[in-house]
Order: C-alpha cells, then structure tokens, then sequence
C-alpha cells in the first residue's frame, strides 16, 4: 500500500508538471502535426465546410506563430480556435486539469461550490441565472456582468472560438457559452476558493461572493432542534419495512425510466399534460442519452392513448443530443407510415466502435484489459462496413425500413427547438419537418440539417501538451436534404424570447402553440 501511494503521488506530480511547464517550440509544433494527421486520416467530411487548401493554411500558420514555448494553457488557446474552422461541433480541444491527491480530494469534497448551483441561459446576448437548484430562487432572471474582474462580454467573446457548431450556424454559440460559462470559467482561472460575481437586475447592480463551504451548511438560518426528534425512532413493524422497500424500489425504476439527474435534481424526460381541460400533452426531453428511454415512451404513448389527447408537444429547446436508436424510437411512435430514418454513415475506418472504445484508455493496463473485448467487437463491426459510390459506408440498424408501433399516435404534434437542439435533436427535426409530421416553433438548431459527424467518438490525447483532441467518426444524415449547405433545421414559426419575457416569466414559445392549439 505505501508504495502504491507513493507511485499515485508520483504520477500526480508528473502529470501537474507536463501540464504547468513551458513546451518547447518543437514540442508543440509536433502536437499539431499529430493532431492534424489524426483529423485527416479519420475524420469522414473534414473539407466539408473549410476547403482543404484553406484549412491546410490554418495549421501551417499556427505552427508558424508558435515561436516561444508555451504551456498547455497558452497552446489550448492557439489551437482550440484553429481546430473549430474544421466547423463540426462534435469536434474540438479538451484542456487536462490538475489532478490532486486522495487526501486534497478528501478535503474538498467536505466542500460545495455555492457557484455551482447557477445556471445560466443565453437571452438576447445577455447571460441570465435560469435556474438556481432550490438554493436562492431571488437570483434567477439576474444578468451577468462581471466575473471577478472581466466583463461577460469579453470571456463570451473568448469562449466562443474554443468551440463550433454544425457548419455556418451561429445560434449554437451564444446557447453554449452561456451554459457552460462556469465550466470555461474555471477551466481558464482554476479552482478558486471564491469568487465575486457582479449582477444587474430591475436596472440595479449587485454583487455577491460565492465561496466553497461545508456541504451541511447553507445560507438559510438553522431551524431550531426539536426536541421530539432526539427520542428514538419506533421501530417498524415486518409489514411497514416490506412497503418501504417496495416504495424505494420503485422510485429507484422510476429513477432509471425517467433518467433523473441528482446533480441537476431533475428528470431527464418528463410527460405531462396541460390546458384547461389537460388534453394537450407535453414531452419535454432534455437529453436523448439517459434513463430507459423504452420504458419511458412505452409508458407516456399509452398514458397520451388512453387520454384521446389530439396535440403533443415535444421540446427540446437545450437538448444537446444523444442516442440514434432512441430518436429512431421515438419517431416510430409519430410515424404514420413505413419509413427509413437515416441513411449508412460514411466513415473513414471499417472498425469505428473499436478506434473509439481503446482511444478511450487512461492507463497501459486500462488498454490492456480492453483488448480482451476487441475480438467480440470486431466480428460485430467486421460486415458493417462496404464500398459504396466510391466511399466507405457504415451500416446502421436504423438504415433499415421501419414500421410505425402499433399504438402510433396519429394526433397534432409541436417540437420546440432552439440553437442548443444540437446532434441527434437535429436530427429527430429535420426528420420530423421533412416528413411534414408536425410544426416545428422556435430557432433554428445548432446542429446542420443535411449532416453530423458523431456516432462514435476518437480521442487522441497529443504526446507533450497533453491536450484531449476528439472528433467524431460516423456521418449521421437522413435522407432528406436541404440545397442550402451548413445550417440548421429552420423553424416553420420563428420565436426567440426576449428580455421582457424573462422578466414577465413568459415562455413565448410554448404560449404561440397553445393559442394555437385553441384557436
């Protein structure tokens, strides 16, 4: 044991220091040959957007402008904005943090971040607290104006070339950087032990501290002890504990089905029914990538049959994407016909499940163990990909004919989009607007209509700098195209709220639909 703490220590400190030092010029100019190289012997649609003579300049003149040596930070900053111009927005630059020892992790876990509670939303290029966890709701609708010292306006502005959307849209970005502003924040400072934030809210500027604190204590008085709850509890009888066991269990399935968050302290897809007479039904799904998504949509089509509802609202404004087979699943229930869901993917390596799966090893033994899998996983690749036209494909289960389920709902439906609809919510659009299967209200989506590159995921981590390249490896289109190259899926009714509405606590999206919906 001690001389396992010692060899983890020793790591510690090695990885903080490759992390903090200055890389030579040569160094560096290695890691973007590397990253390059990986990105154009992988990537599917590299030249989609940036030609290849355009994006060719790009690397050469980052490599020409690193003239001293840098840290890790210093060279995340030069080449994070030149891998974005590749334009996909499941690629990018991730920065390596430092790492501390089991006892340092100890002491800050006794400890929560009273920042961390916030979250932010992007309203008219003002960045709002949209929610604050329970914990201090006289925050939320405040405007962001300072951290510590920098303006919003200049960190968003910084942040913003760190990332991409899919091709030439720019809803993505202000939605992203809004909701990740915490995490760039820190990724760019540290972690500090506070923070003052500076806010404007009703035309008032105010500021507040947020520091690390005790995980018991809050910033509410305690509530006096009472007395009745020192005395010993009665001790339940075999029948009470038989229905508590029963209860925790199913809260616990209800947890799996409904995919719920414990540190957003929210369900993941939730159904319920609104109106005067509750006869409109609506699906809000924040994510296609948690919970039993079978069982959840199993449940709610049957709850909306048996309710004879007419309209169905499905949002997913924020909804940054996830699983194929689940919005292929979901699809299947809005269908009212046979239909075919996406095309086969082109890709750039007949084994993507495999170059994804071991470029995901942290340790030598981590690759170790995951090559005893890689037999299984190649004879369930080895007849998945074919020439096709020139190009190497990728069959997926989805490529398939389907058939709608046999409860199909054959009543009105709405999808609420906005830029952060981002990967497989784009997808489950452009499906849903080119099939004509229901109205699609708000702004148009971050991720590009006519393609993605997602599927399966490569990670390379660059030899000196340490920096995490990952992009995706898998075409994902459907059959129904757009002339126009590089946006969105574009809203039959535009709406984007405004700062009046968040002050008025109005959501002006969902509100046209049901005045539609009752007129």
């Amino acid at each position: 044991m001690p001389l396992l703490l010692i060899t983890s220590c020793a790591s510690i400190e090695k990885h903080n220091h490759q992390i903090t030092k200055l890389h030579s010029v040569d160094e560096l100019h290695k890691d973007v040959d590397v990253a390059y190289r990986k990105l154009q012997k992988l990537h599917p649609q590299l030249y989609l957007y940036t030609p290849k003579k355009e994006l060719d300049a790009k690397f050469l003149a980052l490599k020409s402008s690193i003239t001293k040596p840098m840290t890790t930070y210093a060279f995340y900053e030069k080449l994070a904005p030149v891998v974005v111009e590749v334009r996909q927005g499941h690629a990018g630059i991730s920065v390596p943090t430092k790492k501390y020892t089991r006892k340092e992790n100890k002491a800050f876990n006794k400890l929560k971040n009273e920042w961390s509670y916030l979250r932010f939303e992007n309203v008219e290029d003002a960045v709002l607290v949209k929610n604050t966890l329970g914990e201090d709701s006289t925050m939320v609708g405040s405007r962001v104006v300072k951290l510590g010292d920098d303006s919003i306006d200049d960190l968003l502005k910084r942040y913003k070339t760190y990332f991409s959307s899919d091709g030439y849209n720019t809803t993505f970005h202000n939605k992203y950087a809004a909701q990740k502003l915490a995490r760039y924040y820190y990724q760019d400072k540290g972690r500090l032990d506070s923070l003052e934030v500076t806010f404007s809210k009703n035309d008032s500027l105010y500021t507040k501290v947020f520091r690390r604190i005790p995980r018991d204590s809050t910033r509410f008085p305690k509530q006096k002890k009472d007395s009745l709850k020192d005395k010993k509890p009665i001790k339940k009888t075999k029948e009470e504990r038989k229905l508590a066991s029963k209860k925790l269990k199913k809260k616990l399935e209800n947890y799996r089905k409904y995919g719920y968050s414990y540190s957003e302290k929210n369900n993941n897809r939730n159904l319920d029914f609104i109106g005067e007479d509750s006869t409109v039904a609506y699906m809000k799904i924040r994510s296609f990538s948690r919970g039993d998504y079978e069982a959840f949509y199993e449940e709610a089509f049957k709850k909306i049959d048996s309710a004879k509802t007419k309209d169905l609202i499905i949002d997913l404004r924020d909804n940054g994407g996830g699983r194929l087979v689940e919005i292929h699943d979901l699809f299947s229930y809005l269908a009212k016909e046979e239909f075919k869901f996406v095309e086969e993917g082109e890709v750039n390596t007949r084994y993507p499940i495999i170059k994804s799966y071991m470029s995901r090893n942290k340790t030598a033994y981590g690759a170790a163990y995951k090559s005893l899998f890689v037999p299984f996983v190649f004879f369930k690749e080895v007849f998945k990909a074919r020439k096709k036209n020139g190009k190497l494909v990728y069959k997926f289960k989805e490529t398939k004919v389907a058939e709608p389920k046999e409860n199909n709902y054959k009543g009105n439906v709405y999808v609420l989009i906005n830029g952060r609809s981002f990967s497989a919510s784009s997808v489950f659009s452009n499906v849903v607007k080119a099939r004509k299967r229901g109205v699609i209200v708000g702004e148009e989506t971050g991720g590009a209509y006519n393609s993605t590159v997602a599927g399966q995921t490569k990670l390379v981590r660059l030899p000196n700098s340490k920096l995490m390249l990952y992009f995706g490896l898998m075409v994902l289109e459907t059959p129904y195209k757009s002339k126009v190259e590089g946006y969105g899926v574009k809203p039959d009714v535009t709406i984007t709220p405004t700062l009046e509405d968040r002050k008025n606590n109005c959501d002006p999206e969902l509100e046209w639909i049901l005045d539609a919906i009752n007129k």
